[in-house]
C-alpha cells in the first residue's frame, strides 16, 4: 500500500468517526439509550456477521428517509424508516428486514404495534384503526388468524377465533344495543350452532346460516312462550310449533317470519376497517441486499415496471392496484377487496405458513353418518321420531306418577309416511313406524335430570349428523354419538325390521380430554381387548385384565364413594339385575396418554419418596407425565387444559361446584405391573409411580336383568370354566363380586 493511499485511508476512517459520532447524538435523541441487548437474538443467530453494528442514518433518492443501527451495510438492530407516503415503521430489524417488536403507522393515523415476521404482521398484536377500531390478537402474514378480540368503531365488540381474517370458529358478538349472540362463525358470519339473545330477554338457540337462522331452533320469549321448529328465511321450508305463555297445547298461528323481519335487523355485522397497504408490501430502497435465491435481473421487469426490493426481501413488480384487481384465496377476477383477502403476497408463502400451523380440528370419535351410508336411513327416522316424542304437546309434569305410567303397554304408536301427514313432517327416508314407550315416565325423567327439551332436540336431531362408533359390542347393538357429544344412543335390534333405541348421558362429555378410559366388571374371563398394544388410542375402551392403575382417592371422596357403591349395588341387587359395569375415564393432569401408558423413566426422588421423571418436582411432589414434545405425533394433537387452567378447576373455590362424585374428581393413579405368574388377578402389583389424574366414572349397563338367556349362559360357560370368572352370574354373587373389586381398585389416599 503507497503512503498517499495510507493517508487517504487514515483521514477517511477519521471523517467517518466523526459523523458516527454526530449521527449517534440525533440518533439518541430519537430512540433514547439503545441497548446492545436489542439486537442481540440476530446476532447469535448468525455467526457470519462479523461486523459490529453502528449507528447511521440515509436519505435516499426516491425521499424515503432511514435512521438507526446498521450492520454490513443493512438495518440491524432498532431503526426507523419513513416512506415518502407517510408510512413509517419504528423497531426491530435483522439483516434489512423488519423482524421481532416494532410499530408501523399510516399517514391516515392507523397504527400497527407488535410481532413483525419478514415484513409481515405475524404474531401478537394491536392493530388501532383511523377510524377507531381496534384488534388486539393474533396475526399470520397480515391477516387476524387464531385468536382475537375486535372493537368496532360502532361500539360493537367481538371475542373469539379468527382464520385468514375472518371471524371463524367460535366467538361472541356483543352489539351496542344489548344483544349478543355466541356460537359458531364461518367467513365472517353466524354460522353452526349458536345462541342470540336480545337485549329484551328473547333469545334463539339453534343453528345459523349465512348470519340467519336456518334448521332446528328453538325461540323464547320473555313471557314464557316459545317456537320449535324448522327454521327458514323461505316460508315453505318452515315447520314448527308456537306455544303461547301459559299454554299446554300448541298452534300454528304465529308467523316466524316475525324473527327474520324485526328482530334480526337490528343484528348487522360491523365490517372491519380495510388496510389501505400491508408493511409487507412496502418496497425499500438499500441496495446491496441480500436477494437469496432471487434470480438477478437487469432494468426493468417485463411490464416496464421498476423492480424494487419489498420488506420482506423479495423482488417484486406489482402495484397495489394489482393486488386489488385478484381474489387472493379463490382465484378469480372480480376486482373486489375483500375484507379477508389481506396480505398475501405469494401463495406459496400461505401454503407452507398454513402447513406449519397446526389448525386441523381434532378427530372426533366415531364415523359420520351421511348420505350413502348403511345407517343413514335408520339416522333420519330416529331423529324425526324423537322430535316428535318430544315436541309433542302434553300436560303439565307431575312428579307424582300412577303406576299405570311405568306399564310397558303405555306407549304411543305413530305412522311417518314420506309425504307427511296432519302430525308428522314430510321426509326422505322410507316410510317407517315409531313407538314411544311410557312417554310420561321419560319425560318425567328429563325434567328430574334438568334435561331441557330444546337442548335435547337440538343434540339429537340438529343439522349436524349423528357419529357411529367404529366397532359395535358383542351384543351386536351398535353405538351412536350426536355431534356435541353430550348423548350416546344404543340400538337393540329385537327382529329384521324392529330397532330399539336406548339415549343415554355421555358420562365423558367434559372439557378434558379422556386419555384412558376402562369397562371394570370384576370378571376374568374375556376381560381385554382384542386390539394389539400398537392400535390402542384415547378411544379404546379397555378391560379388567388391561387395568395398569389403582386409583387413590382423598379421605372424604373415598368415603362418599364407599358409599355409593354400598347403595347402587343393593339396589341392583334387590332388582335382580347384572352384566353391569364402571366406566372410568382417566384425564392425565398435563400429560400424553402414550407417555403414561409406557414404562417410567430413570427417576429422581423427592423429599417424600414419590419417584418423578428427569428429577423434576410438580408442586405436590407427584409424578406427572409430560410426552416427548413432539407437536407432530398423535398425542400432541390432543385438546388438554394446561396445568395452570387446570389448577385453576382444581384449587379455585368458584369452580369446585363442577367437581363432584365421578365427576371432574382430581385424584392420584399409582401405576401396577401384572406379573407372569399372577395371570389370573385382576390387580398388579404397585409399583410407587404416581400421576396426578382427574377421574370420570360411573356404572352403565344396568338394564339387564338375570333372565332365563343369562341362566343358560351361565350353565354352559361353567362346564368349560372356572364359574366365578365369568360375567354371567346370579345378581347377589356379582354384586358381592363387584364390589370387593371396586374397592380394591380405588383406595383411600394416605
Amino acid at each position: 500500500m503507497s503512503k498517499e493511499n495510507g493517508g487517504f485511508l487514515k483521514g477517511w476512517e477519521a471523517t467517518v468517526r466523526k459523523s458516527q459520532a454526530a449521527i449517534k447524538k440525533r440518533t439518541n435523541f430519537i430512540f433514547g439509550t439503545i441497548m446492545s441487548a436489542a439486537v442481540a437474538h440476530a446476532d447469535d443467530d448468525d455467526p457470519s456477521c462479523t461486523e459490529s453494528a453502528y449507528l447511521g442514518e440515509r436519505v435516499f433518492p426516491c425521499g424515503d428517509f432511514y435512521t438507526g443501527q446498521w450492520r454490513e451495510g443493512l438495518p440491524h438492530g432498532q431503526g426507523k424508516y419513513l416512506w415518502i407516503d407517510g408510512c413509517m415503521y419504528v423497531g426491530e430489524w435483522c439483516k434489512g428486514k423488519t423482524i421481532g417488536k416494532g410499530k408501523f403507522s399510516w399517514p391516515c393515523g392507523a397504527t400497527y404495534e407488535g410481532d413483525f415476521k419478514n415484513g409481515y404482521m405475524d404474531g401478537k398484536g394491536t392493530y388501532t384503526g383511523s377510524s377507531g377500531d381496534t384488534y388486539r390478537g393474533s396475526w399470520v402474514m397480515n391477516l387476524r388468524h387464531g385468536h382475537g378480540t375486535k372493537s368496532y368503531a360502532t361500539g360493537d365488540y367481538y371475542e373469539g377465533d379468527w382464520k385468514r381474517g375472518l371471524q371463524d370458529g367460535h366467538g361472541r358478538y356483543q352489539w351496542k344495543n344489548g344483544n349478543h349472540y355466541i356460537g359458531q362463525w364461518k367467513n365472517g358470519i353466524m354460522n353452526g350452532n349458536g345462541t342470540m339473545i336480545w337485549g329484551n330477554g328473547n333469545r334463539y338457540d339453534g343453528f345459523w346460516e349465512d348470519g340467519l337462522p336456518k334448521g332446528n331452533g328453538t325461540c323464547r320469549w320473555s313471557d314464557g312462550s316459545f317456537y320449535v321448529g324448522v327454521w327458514s328465511k323461505d316460508p315453505k321450508e318452515q315447520n314448527g310449533t308456537y306455544y303461547p305463555s301459559g299454554s299446554k297445547s300448541g298452534n300454528l298461528d304465529w308467523n316466524p317470519q316475525e324473527l327474520f323481519l324485526e328482530d334480526m335487523s337490528d343484528c348487522q355485522i360491523s365490517a372491519c376497517e380495510k388496510v389501505s397497504i400491508f408493511p409487507s408490501h412496502k418496497t425499500l430502497n438499500w441496495a446491496g441486499i441480500d436477494q437469496g435465491s432471487v434470480k438477478p435481473m437487469k432494468g426493468n421487469g417485463e411490464d416496464g415496471r421498476p423492480r424494487r426490493m419489498s420488506v420482506d426481501g423479495r423482488l417484486s413488480n406489482y402495484s397495489l392496484a394489482s393486488m386489488e384487481s385478484n381474489d387472493i384465496f379463490g382465484g378469480g377476477g372480480d376486482g373486489v377487496w375483500r375484507d379477508g383477502d389481506e396480505g398475501f403476497g405469494q401463495f406459496d408463502d400461505l401454503d407452507s405458513k398454513m402447513q406449519r400451523l397446526n389448525l386441523q380440528p381434532v378427530k372426533k370419535q366415531g364415523e359420520t353418518i351421511s348420505k350413502g351410508h348403511k345407517n343413514y336411513e335408520l339416522m333420519l327416522n330416529l331423529q324425526l321420531g324423537i322430535r316428535h316424542s318430544v315436541g309433542r304437546p302434553a300436560p303439565a309434569i307431575s312428579l307424582e306418577l300412577k303406576p299405570s305410567a311405568f306399564d310397558p303397554r303405555e306407549k304411543v304408536w305413530t305412522k311417518f309416511p314420506p309425504e307427511g301427514s296432519k302430525y308428522t313432517p314430510p321426509h326422505q327416508s322410507s316410510e317407517f313406524k315409531w313407538k314411544d314407550y311410557c312417554p310420561v315416565v321419560f319425560r318425567t325423567l328429563r325434567k328430574l335430570f334438568n334435561v331441557d327439551a330444546a337442548d335435547y332436540m337440538l343434540s339429537i336431531c340438529g343439522n349436524d349428523a349423528l357419529r357411529e362408533l367404529s366397532s359395535p359390542g358383542k351384543s351386536g347393538s351398535f353405538f351412536y354419538l350426536t355431534n356435541d357429544d353430550r348423548y350416546m344412543i344404543k340400538t337393540i335390534k329385537k327382529a329384521e325390521v324392529k330397532v330399539r333405541f336406548v339415549i343415554m348421558g355421555n358420562l365423558f362429555c367434559a372439557e378434558y380430554t379422556i386419555h384412558r378410559r376402562f369397562d371394570l366388571k370384576g370378571s376374568s374371563h374375556g376381560r381385554t381387548t382384542a386390539k394389539p398394544e400398537s392400535e390402542i388410542d384415547p378411544t379404546t375402551t379397555l378391560k379388567d385384565l388391561d387395568l395398569n392403575y389403582i386409583f387413590r382417592l382423598q379421605k372424604v371422596w373415598f368415603q362418599e364413594f364407599c358409599r355409593q357403591v354400598d347403595r347402587d349395588c343393593d339396589f341392583l341387587e334387590q332388582e335382580r339385575i347384572m352384566d353391569y359395569s364402571l366406566l372410568v375415564g382417566i384425564h392425565f393432569r398435563e400429560a400424553s396418554y402414550k407417555d403414561a401408558m409406557t414404562p417410567p423413566r430413570t427417576s429422581g426422588v423427592t423429599p417424600t419418596g414419590l419417584r418423578t421423571p428427569t428429577g423434576l418436582l410438580t408442586p405436590s411432589g407427584l409424578r406427572t407425565p409430560t410426552g416427548n414434545g413432539d407437536p407432530d405425533s398423535d398425542c400432541g394433537s390432543l385438546p388438554r387444559l394446561s396445568r395452570v387452567e387446570m389448577d385453576k378447576l382444581v384449587f379455585d373455590p368458584a369452580r369446585w361446584s363442577s367437581i363432584k362424585l365421578g365427576i371432574n374428581m382430581p385424584a392420584r393413579a399409582e401405576k401396577t405391573i401384572r406379573r407372569s405368574n399372577c395371570e389370573g388377578s385382576l390387580i398388579g402389583e404397585a409399583t410407587g409411580d404416581l400421576y396426578e389424574i382427574i377421574l370420570f366414572f360411573g356404572i352403565i349397563d344396568i338394564l339387564q336383568d338375570y333372565d332365563i338367556s343369562k341362566k343358560l349362559e351361565h350353565a354352559y360357560k361353567s362346564m368349560q370354566y372356572d364359574p366365578t370368572s365369568i360375567s354371567a352370574v346370579d345378581p347377589k354373587q356379582y354384586s358381592k363380586r363387584f364390589r370387593d373389586f371396586i374397592l380394591r381398585v380405588f383406595v383411600e389416599d394416605t
